[in-house]
């Protein structure tokens, strides 16, 4: 049995359409900045209300004019049809070497899992931020059509899958489409009609278990809009890493925090923050926090970010996950930026954690367990606006 299947009806960028995703950054400014360099952005459909102009304005109210933005990109050439197809994916450094290998398809929106007793094959076990999911919903839904895909690791047959990736890129001759990310990485798309490399890969990226990478957002849209399949990228453990997730967070009263916090340490500010430990830089210095662990309970309980979570946020600080007080930081942003911030008072702490590995990631989803909010990024992430999908009826 597979999950995975062609792209029935959509689209393959011409070029200067690709984008981060709309959830990879630190602050909204930076996704207007984006748009008024390059309109052609993805983002420019994906977050209408960072247009430039569009700003103050609700989601919902921008969602024609993104509606008209996308219907422009492929009315003047921005977007090729491609139909019938699957897109081999190649990711790789400024150096030119292969960072990995992805097959962008359709997944089987029936198949998401949220827990042990539910069946499917795609496993989804993190905390998500409703609105944001409303969002895409909304997006989807008045689109008709998918710019950012679900990003999945292939669990089962991971380096089957990357070995024959590898092939069929060497073999696919000149790429449809070459775009350049914001950390000089490289990223390759070409498409693939039927036949018996396509079936290989489809049975290969669709059999087994994948476990949502990123797009926990995206993922869940499509059951709420009730999507037959949606958009995504499988890829494999050889081909991602996992990069440290930190946060910014306003209106702290630092005395006080390290108060409560009797086990704090002080430590220089570029010190390596370890597993087991957490690093708090203020103004007044910079803490390492080893948060109490219970040897009794699952994993996934004593993950840094649970405990961040639980310990720092909700017990210390009174926060819940969601206050609009906590920026949650992936690590496109060195420790050194949060540093910065910190400094020029535009926030009153930054909270340092280790990365998780992706070993430890697969090992809680296979076990049904639940990942904290934003605990993973993911590296390289998938590109929005280099192969879109229309929606299935």
């Amino acid at each position: 049995m597979t999950v995975a299947h062609p792209i029935a009806h959509g689209w393959f960028s011409t070029g200067g359409t690709g984008a981060q995703n709309y959830d990879e950054f630190a602050s909204d400014a930076e996704i207007t900045e984006i748009i008024a360099a390059n309109p052609a952005s993805a983002l420019a459909v994906e977050m209408p209300h960072r247009v430039p102009g569009s700003t103050g304005r609700a989601f919902r109210d921008c969602l024609p004019e993104a509606v008209a933005r996308f219907q422009d990109a492929t009315r003047h050439g921005r977007y090729a049809p491609a139909d019938d197809v699957v897109a081999l994916y190649r990711v790789s450094s400024p150096d030119g070497t292969a960072a990995g290998y992805g097959l962008w398809c359709l997944i089987d929106t029936d198949q998401i899992s949220t827990s042990a007793d539910e069946p499917g094959l795609v496993i989804r076990n993190e905390d998500v931020f409703i609105e944001k999911v409303h969002e895409r919903v909304a997006l989807v839904t008045a689109l008709g059509a998918m710019l950012s895909p679900v990003l999945l690791l292939q669990t089962t047959h991971g380096p089957d899958l990357h070995e024959a990736l590898a092939r069929a890129t060497a073999a696919a001759g000149a790429p449809a489409v070459t775009d350049r990310d914001q950390a000089g990485r490289t990223h390759e798309i070409w498409g693939l009609g039927p036949g018996a490399v396509r079936d290989e890969l489809l049975t290969l990226a669709g059999s087994g278990e994948l476990v949502v990478a990123d797009g926990n957002h995206r993922s869940l849209a499509s059951q709420e809009a009730h999507l037959k399949r949606f958009l995504a990228v499988v890829t494999t453990p050889e081909s991602v890493a996992i990069q440290p997730y930190n946060r910014l967070v306003i209106d702290v009263d630092v005395p006080s925090l390290v108060a409560a916090l009797p086990g704090a340490v002080r430590v220089g500010p570029d010190d390596t923050v370890a597993s087991g430990t957490v690093h708090l830089y203020t103004r007044e210095g910079t803490w390492a926090v080893s948060l109490p662990r219970d040897p009794t309970v699952p994993v996934v309980a004593n993950l840094d970010h649970t405990l961040v979570e639980r310990i720092l946020f909700g017990e210390t600080l009174g926060l819940e996950p969601g206050d609009k007080r906590i920026t949650y930081v992936g690590g496109d942003y060195p420790s050194a930026w949060l540093r910065a911030e910190v400094d020029a008072e535009r926030a009153d702490l930054a909270v340092l954690i280790a990365p998780v590995g992706v070993d430890e990631f697969v090992a809680v989803n296979l076990a049904r367990d639940k990942m904290p909010r934003k605990s993973t990024w993911f590296t390289p992430k998938a590109r929005a606006g280099l192969v879109v999908a229309a929606v299935e009826s």
